[in-house]
This record gives structure tokens, sequence and C-alpha cells, in this order.
């Protein structure tokens, strides 16, 4: 057993009701908080203190859907044929670099990925993964970048038709049951699992109907939840009418793939009917305004009435205090009328996508929550309070006030410093950057 102390902090809760409490001492036991309260530390002699000094701490944020295969792609130079619709994109961007990825590249992705997340307080990632040229195994490479660097995770192959048919289905369907197996070996051994497992899938319009009975069947053996893209562009729903005159949910939701476990990613185009059965079958859609954006796809103008809707960034990095500044003024550009506190609650409630695969209790600072805490060294020339805090997150905090993180009750980042050399993995994972980056320009967009 061990015994941290976070003294003389100021504690933040960013679930409802928000809460400003002022210098108190935040006591941890192994993984979960034990306790908090004022002079809480000379009652544990043998503890670890870290002095916070005033400081504030907060629940780690979820980024509850992210891209690691895209890890290595800013500032990409490779040659690339029109970009002016959705499909364009994929198939001249996209869908070739993620066929260029080789263990190397995706191993490096995901410690660099998994770095920038930790530096922007973001303490677990959902990601969502392809690598069509390296499926077997890939899912492996992931959640090893994520435990190297003490991020809590899970991860997924994307199943999908687009290059080789059914049985490029059946094999990621394969990788998706083979990580889960490894999850569950694991923690059956009783080991601590910081990475999960869940049953992804690119997108409707990618998958013909025996692929999804591949994907059903994957979710039956492995009891996880589907992670999958939907009406991200009008060109999906178009499809699922031509092809299978039905709407993208009503399809998902006859194949039995739609439940509390089920994570859906975008959802721009979906209609009332179809977010109904998602608030009616308690499945989580992930919001990407960013991503959204980038791509033009338009604005989900119907994100107010999902029951549980999520904070993603579709592989646009892991700082979530940018992607909730832009969710929200880009939503007050739509004219509409959600405030501050609205998109905390939303990007808070990746907690509760956390506890439907962990089956541990995440997100408020407080005695039985896993102790995945970010300090925050953030000085305001205005009042912090319960009433303000949420416009505090949204309006004057950002990711250049992180100054420690806790994960699983280990402070994998402290005074902005890791315990391994972040310089020389950023040194090879530019090498690799620019290996891939070549490779890149010899796939031909199909």
């Amino acid at each position: 057993m061990s015994i941290v102390v976070l003294r003389n902090g100021n504690v933040l809760q960013t679930m409802m009701p928000y809460t400003v409490t002022r210098g108190v001492d935040v006591v941890i036991e192994d993984d979960l908080i034990k306790d908090v309260g004022k002079n809480l530390a000379s009652q544990y002699p043998e503890a670890k203190v870290y002095e916070l000094d005033g400081k504030s701490v907060m629940p780690g944020m979820v980024c509850s859907h992210h891209h690691y295969y895209s890890g290595l792609s800013r500032g990409m130079l490779v040659s690339s044929g029109p970009q002016s619709d959705f499909i364009q994109i994929l198939k001249e961007w996209w869908w070739r670099l993620d066929r260029a990825l080789d263990e190397e590249a995706l191993y490096y992705s995901s410690l660099i990925s998994s770095i920038d997340a930790i530096s922007a307080g973001t303490t677990a990632v959902v990601d969502h993964h392809a690598s069509p040229s390296f499926i077997t195994g890939s899912l492996e490479v992931i959640a090893r970048g994520m435990r190297e660097t003490g991020l809590r995770g899970a991860t997924c192959y994307e199943m999908t038709n687009r290059n080789g048919g059914v049985e490029e289905a059946r094999l990621g369907a394969q990788e998706n049951i083979s990580f889960a197996a490894s999850v569950d070996a694991g923690r059956a051994r009783g080991e601590y699992q910081m990475v999960e497992a869940m049953v992804g899938g690119h997108a409707p319009f990618t998958l013909c109907d025996a692929s999804l009975e591949l994907m059903k069947d994957a979710v039956d053996t492995t009891r996880r939840g589907i992670h999958l893209h939907i009406a991200e562009d009008r060109y999906d729903v178009a499809y699922s009418h031509h092809q299978y005159h039905q709407d993208i949910v009503e399809r998902l939701d006859r194949a039995g793939l739609l439940s509390e476990k089920s994570l859906l990613v975008h959802g721009l185009h979906l209609n009332d009917s179809e977010v109904e059965t998602l608030n009616a079958r308690g499945s989580f859609l992930a919001h990407n305004p960013r991503s959204n954006m980038n791509n033009n796809v338009g604005y989900f103008t119907r994100l107010q009435d999902l029951n549980n809707l999520v904070l993603g960034t579709d592989g646009c990095g892991g700082n979530m205090f940018e992607e909730i500044k832009i969710a929200f003024f880009k939503h007050r550009d739509m004219g509409l009328s959600w405030w501050p506190s609205d998109f905390v609650e939303v990007l808070s409630r990746g907690n509760i996508l956390l506890e439907s695969m962990f089956a541990e209790k995440f997100g408020r600072i407080a005695p039985g929550y896993k102790a995945d805490i970010t300090v925050m060294d953030y000085r305001s020339p205005t009042p912090l309070e319960d009433d303000n805090l949420a416009t505090h997150l949204v309006w004057g905090m950002s990711s250049n006030s992180v100054d420690s993180v806790m994960i699983n009750g280990k402070m994998v980042m402290n005074g902005r410093a890791f315990d391994f050399d972040v310089h020389e993995i950023y040194a090879k994972a530019a090498e690799v950057g620019r290996r891939i980056w070549k490779k890149v320009d010899t796939i031909k967009a199909h």
C-alpha cells in the first residue's frame, strides 16, 4: 500500500454540481482517492507529499474519440489529388496515410499522442485505429505506447471493406477479439489493465451486412461495445438509403449493435428518429468540432438532444482545453443556446464512458474515485467560484496551465517533467515521420 498526499490545493469539481473548495489536502491510497479535507497530511506521516501551494486540482479530462494513427501526420508534406468533398479527402489523404503505417510508425504515433495528451491534462484517451497493411497485432502496439507513458486508454481496430472486402473486415474483427482476449487474460492473472478494448468499425458506408454480422459476433464474443463513425458526411446517409433502404441508426439497431456500451462518432446528419433511438439504447455519441470544421462536413445541430453526448478530437490531438473552446465558440457561432457549463458537462461525461468500460468510478475528486487527476497552476484576476467554474474552464484555463498529471495514482508528469526522455522520443518520431511521408507518396488513392 502506498499513500500520496496532494497538500494545500483548491479542488475543482468539474462534474455537476460544479464546486470550488480551497485549501484542502487530497489523500490517495494506491490508485484511489481516500480522503479530501483540510489538514489531512499530518495524519499520514508515511505519505509522499506533493506541495501544491494553492494550485488547483481537478479530475483528469477524457478524449472520447481520437485517431492515434494520425500522430505523425502534422505538417506532412505529400502530394495529393483534388479534395473538394469528404470522400476525396478520405481517399487522397487519410486512407493513403493509414495504408502506409507499419509497426514502428504506429508505436511512435502512440507514444507522442499519449505524451501530448498527458501534457494537456488529458488522463484518458479512447482511440479508433486503422492500419490496413499492419492489422494483426496493431492494437497491442498502440496499447504499449499508452502503457509506457502511463496514460489510461481504450483502443479498437476499424473494421472496413474498403481495401479488401469482407476478408479485410474479418481480419479487423479478429484483431478486436484478440486484443480484448489479451486484456481479459491479463485481468484474470490479477494484472490491472490500463488499456481497455472496444470493437471498432470505420463507417457504415464501408461495411456491408456481412461485415456488420462479423462486428456483432465480435461484440458478443468480447462483451464490449462498438466504436463507429456515423453520418459524418451526407454521403454516409445517402449510401445507407440507396443500398439498404434504411437510416444508418436503424440499420445498426437491426444488426443488434446499439447498447449503453456503444460509442458512435460525429452524427452530424442524423435525423430526429435516429437521435431518439440512440437515447433509447443509452448509446454515446462523440462530438468533434475541430475535425468537422476542417473537413467542411457541416454542424451537428441536434447535439443538444443527445443524452450521452461526449467530446472527442477525431485525431486533432489530445488537448481537450482546445476542443472545448472550439466546441463552445462554434456552437455560439451557429446561434444555438448552450453555455460553457453545458459543454463542461459534455466533456466530463467522458468519465461515464470510462465507467462503462472499466467498471470503476471516474470524474470526481472524492473518496472511492480513481486517482486520475490534473494539477493546474491557473492564476485568475477574477474570482474562481462555484457559479463561474465552467466559464473559467472554457474562457480562461488552457493546457499552458497544466502543471502535473496523476493517472491511476501515479504522478506521470510532475512540474511538466516526465520520468523518461521526451526529446529522444520526438527526435526518433521525426525520423519515422519523414519515412512515412515518403511512403505515402508512393501509395495511389483508390
